[in-house]
C-alpha cells in the first residue's frame, strides 16, 4: 500500500489550508478530488508567495517545489537553499514535489535545471518570506528591522535576546497573502521575485555543506513507496497489446479467446487494443492469449545495417547553422592540410531499471493520475486533453518511479492508464512489461557527423567545419502534455507533429573560420513507432560531443600537439581554461608522444584520453584511462578524472554522486548500448538483447575536482558530464591502440575488427 501524497493540511496544523489527506493504506475515497482550498488560502498561482512557502505554527517550513528529484537529491539542495534564506535549521524544512494540486508547474525535471531555475524561484520566495516575517517582528517588538537577528526561525532584538518572537508566532497559522513578480520562460513560470534581496554566498551556513539524501535508507530497506505500489479502490489491471509489426493496425480482435480468464475483457479504441482484469496476472495472461489479426506488415524500417547510409542519403526536413564565422570553404581550399572524419551514433533506449507504471482514476467530472514521469504537470495536461476534461479538473501526483532522465515510457503509461480508465469506467493501473519498456520507449536519436579542419604549414587550425545529421531529438516532445506525443494519442487519432531540432557542439574553441551546422531527417515511421526519437539524458549531447571532441583529438594528433595543450591553445575563456587545467593536473597528465609508445606489448594495452565540453553554463573536462585487451577486444574504462564548474555549489557530496552517476551511465552508452531492429520491429527488448554496463565493467576509480564559484549562479549538473565521457574514452582507446573507433558502441567485436584492419 502507498500513502497518499502529504497535503498542505498536514503541514499547516492550524487548519489554515484544507486539502484531501489520506492515511497510509489503500488510496481511494476523495483523493485528488478535493483540490479546492478553504480558510482564505490564495489560489495556486506563481505570483502568490503562499504557492511556494508555508510556515507552520511550530516554525517548521514547507517548500512547494514544482519539479521533482530523479535520484540526485535535488530536494535536499532545495531544502538547503530555503533553510539558508529563512535562517531555519535544515531539518525543519520539508520539500513537497511534483503534485499539480499543491505545486506550481516549474517545467518538471528537465535540462539539469532543478537548482539552476527551480532553486532560484524558491530562493527568492524564501528571501521574501523572511523579509515579511522580519517586518512583522519589527512591528511586534517595536524596533527597526535593522536591529533584528534571526537564528533557527527565532527573531530577536540584537543585544536583548529576551525580546524575541518565533516564525510560528509571527505567522500565527495564517497565510502570507503576498504577491510576487514572476517571469515566464519557455512557457513555464520559473522565477518568482519579491522585494527582498537574497543572501550573498558569504552569508550561507547550510548551502555548500554535504547533507545526505533523506530517503536513501528507505530505498535500501525497501520502504520507499514507488508508483508501482499505488493501489486505488476498485482498480483494474491493464496490459496494452502492441502489434508484432510496427505501424500495423488491428483488423479483428477475437474477444472469445480470453473467455476462460476470470474477469478479463478487451478494451479497444481505434488502433489501441488492451485488456483489463481484476487481478494483474489475469491481465498478463489475457494479453498473451488474446487473438488479434493485424494488418499486413509494411516493413517500415530500413535494414539495421544500412541505418547510417539511410541517414546520409535521406533528404533533410530542416536544419540550422548556429555557428558561421569567417569563410570556411575558401580557407579549406587553401589550407596546407585538410583532415576529415565521420562519426556514427546509434539509436539508444532509456532502458530504465523497471518498465513504466501509472494509475489513473478518470471520472465524468474529474480525474487523478499517479505517475513516475519527471513532468507530472504536463502529464495532467495530456490526460485532460485525452479524456476531455479541463486541466484544473485533473490532478497529477508524482510518485517515484524507476527513473527516466528524459522522455521515457512513463508518459506513455500515464496516458494509456487515463484512456483505459475512462473507457472502463473504473480506476486502471497500467504496468508495462520489460519487453515493452525497452522495446517501445522513445529512443535517443541516431546520427552521423562529418567534420573537417584545415591546418596551415605551421600546424595552426585555420578552418573548422562540423555538420551533424540525424533524427530529431523531438520526434515526440519533451513532455506528454499533448496526446499526439504519446502512443495512446497517436493510436486513437492524434496526428503527430515532430519538432525539427538538433544540436551543434558546445565549447569555446576560437578558430578564425568556424562553421557548425545540423540537419534533421524524417522519422522512420510517422506514428505509433517503437523507434520514435525523443530526449534521452543530455539530448544529443553525448553523440555530438563524441564526434566533435574525438575530431579535436584527431586534429591535435595531425598537428603533432599534445591533446591538452592543443585545447588550451584555442580556448581563452578563464573558466574553461581552469577546468581543462584542473582535470589534467589531477590526472597527472604530462605531455608525451601520442599514441602511447609504452601502451603495452602484451595482451593488455593502456591509454589515456581527454575531452572537454560545456552545457548551459556548466563546464566539464574529463580524462579517461582505459585498458584494451588485444585478444578479446574488451575495453575497460578503468579510471576517470572529472573537473566540474557549475558555479555556486549547493551540496558538494550530492554533486559528486551526480557526476559519478553521469560517468557510469555514459560509459554504458559508449561501450554497450545500441537498439537492434529489423525491417518490422525492435529486437532489443530485454537485458540480453540490450546489454548495459555491469558491475565488472564499472570504473575502478572516479576522481572529481569541484571548482566552486560562489560569485556565479549555480547551473546544472545532472547532464553536463554525460556528454564529456564518450570522446574521452574513444581518445584513450586511440592512445592505447593507435586505432580510431568512430562508431558507438565500441564493442569488443568492433575493437577486434579495427585492430585486425590496422
Amino acid at each position: 500500500m502507498t500513502p497518499a501524497p502529504l497535503s498542505r493540511r498536514e503541514f499547516l496544523k492550524a487548519g489554515a489550508l484544507v486539502i484531501s489527506f489520506m492515511m497510509p493504506g489503500t488510496v481511494g475515497g476523495t483523493l485528488g478530488r478535493a483540490s479546492a482550498t478553504t480558510a482564505g488560502k490564495p489560489p495556486l498561482t506563481p505570483d502568490e508567495l503562499d504557492s511556494w512557502i508555508a510556515v507552520l505554527p511550530d516554525g517548521r517550513v514547507t517548500a512547494f517545489f514544482g519539479k521533482m528529484d530523479m535520484g540526485q537529491g535535488v530536494d535536499v539542495a532545495i531544502a538547503q537553499i530555503v533553510a539558508d534564506e529563512l535562517d531555519v535549521a535544515f531539518d525543519r524544512v520539508v520539500v513537497v514535489m511534483g503534485d499539480s494540486a499543491v505545486t506550481c508547474n516549474q517545467g518538471g525535471a528537465s535540462g539539469s535545471t532543478g537548482v539552476q531555475r527551480g532553486g532560484a524561484t524558491l530562493r527568492y520566495a524564501a528571501a521574501e518570506a523572511r523579509r515579511i516575517l522580519l517586518e512583522r517582528a519589527a512591528e511586534r517588538l517595536s524596533v527597526e528591522m535593522a536591529q533584528l537577528t534571526v537564528r533557527d526561525g527565532v527573531v530577536s532584538v540584537a543585544g536583548d535576546p529576551r525580546r524575541r518572537a518565533s516564525y510560528g508566532e509571527l505567522i500565527n497559522g495564517q497565510h502570507f497573502h503576498h504577491k510576487l513578480e514572476w517571469n515566464k520562460q519557455y512557457g513555464n513560470p520559473l522565477l518568482a521575485k519579491g522585494l527582498a534581496i537574497p543572501k550573498t554566498a558569504s552569508e550561507y551556513r547550510i548551502v555548500g555543506t554535504s547533507i545526505p539524501q533523506r530517503i536513501v535508507a528507505d530505498k535500501v530497506f525497501g520502504a520507499l513507496p514507488y508508483v508501482t505500489d499505488v493501489k486505488v479502490d476498485g482498480m483494474l489491471h491493464a496490459r496494452v497489446v502492441r502489434p508484432p509489426t510496427a505501424g500495423c493496425a488491428p483488423v479483428t480482435v477475437d474477444e472469445s479467446s480470453i473467455g476462460g480468464i476470470p474477469g478479463a475483457r478487451v478494451i479497444r479504441e481505434k488502433e489501441l487494443v488492451a485488456v483489463v482484469a481484476e487481478r494483474e496476472w489475469d491481465a498478463v495472461r489475457a494479453a498473451a492469449t488474446l487473438k488479434v489479426t493485424w494488418a499486413q506488415p509494411c516493413t517500415p524500417f530500413p535494414p539495421m545495417e544500412t541505418l547510417y547510409d539511410h541517414i546520409r542519403q535521406a533528404k533533410p526536413i530542416g536544419g540550422g547553422l548556429p555557428v558561421n564565422k569567417g569563410d570556411v570553404d575558401a580557407t579549406l581550399k587553401t589550407a596546407h592540410r585538410v583532415i576529415e572524419a565521420e562519426y556514427e551514433w546509434p539509436l539508444q533506449s532509456h532502458a530504465s531499471m523497471g518498465p513504466a507504471c501509472a494509475v489513473a482514476d478518470v471520472r465524468a467530472d474529474q480525474a487523478t493520475l499517479w505517475t513516475g514521469s519527471q513532468k507530472p504537470h504536463y502529464g495532467r495536461n495530456g490526460v485532460a486533453k485525452l479524456v476531455g476534461l479541463p486541466p484544473e479538473k485533473v490532478r497529477a501526483v508524482w510518485v517515484p518511479g524507476p527513473g527516466s532522465y528524459g522522455r521515457n515510457d512513463a508518459g506513455d503509461a500515464a496516458l494509456d492508464a487515463a484512456l483505459l480508465s475512462k473507457l472502463a469506467g473504473r480506476p486502471v493501473r497500467v504496468q508495462y512489461m520489460r519487453h515493452e519498456g525497452t522495446g517501445w520507449d522513445p529512443k535517443g536519436p541516431a546520427a552521423v557527423y562529418r567534420a573537417r579542419a584545415g591546418l596551415d604549414a605551421q600546424g595552426t587550425v585555420v578552418a573548422y567545419d562540423f555538420l551533424g545529421k540525424g533524427f530529431s531529438r523531438q520526434d515526440v516532445a519533451t513532455t506528454e502534455s499533448d496526446p499526439k506525443d504519446t502512443l495512446a494519442g497517436q493510436l486513437t487519432g492524434y496526428a503527430p507533429k515532430p519538432t525539427v531540432i538538433f544540436q551543434v557542439p558546445a565549447e569555446a574553441y576560437d578558430f578564425a573560420n568556424k562553421r557548425c551546422g545540423w540537419e534533421c531527417i524524417a522519422p522512420l515511421l510517422d506514428r505509433g513507432s517503437p523507434l520514435r526519437t525523443g530526449h534521452l539524458r543530455d539530448p544529443l549531447g553525448p553523440e555530438t560531443h563524441f564526434a566533435s571532441e574525438s575530431f579535436i583529438d584527431e586534429v591535435a594528433y595531425t598537428a603533432g600537439v599534445d591533446p591538452v595543450a592543443f585545447r588550451l591553445k584555442y580556448v581563452s575563456d578563464p573558466r574553461h581554461v581552469a577546468v581543462i587545467t584542473a582535470a589534467a593536473e589531477k590526472a597527472g597528465w604530462t605531455a608525451r608522444p601520442y599514441p602511447n609508445p609504452r601502451r603495452g606489448k602484451g595482451n593488455v594495452m593502456t591509454g589515456r584520453g581527454v575531452s572537454y565540453t560545456e552545457r548551459n553554463g556548466t563546464i566539464v573536462a574529463v580524462v579517461a584511462e582505459v585498458e584494451v585487451d588485444r585478444r578479446s577486444g574488451r575495453v575497460w574504462a578503468k579510471r576517470f578524472t572529472v573537473a566540474h564548474d557549475c558555479g555556486l555549489i549547493i551540496n558538494p557530496k550530492g554533486l559528486e554522486l551526480t557526476i559519478e552517476g553521469n560517468v557510469v551511465q555514459a560509459v554504458s552508452r559508449t561501450l554497450f548500448e545500441e537498439v537492434a531492429f529489423d525491417r518490422n520491429r525492435v529486437l532489443s527488448v530485454d537485458w540480453a538483447s540490450y546489454p548495459i554496463l555491469e558491475i565488472q565493467d564499472a570504473p575502478e576509480r572516479i576522481d572529481i575536482v569541484l571548482i566552486n564559484r560562489p560569485d556565479v549562479a549555480p547551473s546544472g549538473a545532472g547532464e553536463p558530464s554525460t556528454r564529456t565521457v564518450p570522446a574521452a574514452i574513444a581518445n584513450a582507446i586511440f592512445d592505447a591502440t593507435g586505432v580510431r573507433l568512430r562508431r558507438v558502441p565500441i564493442t569488443p567485436e568492433r575493437v577486434r575488427a579495427a585492430l585486425a584492419r590496422a
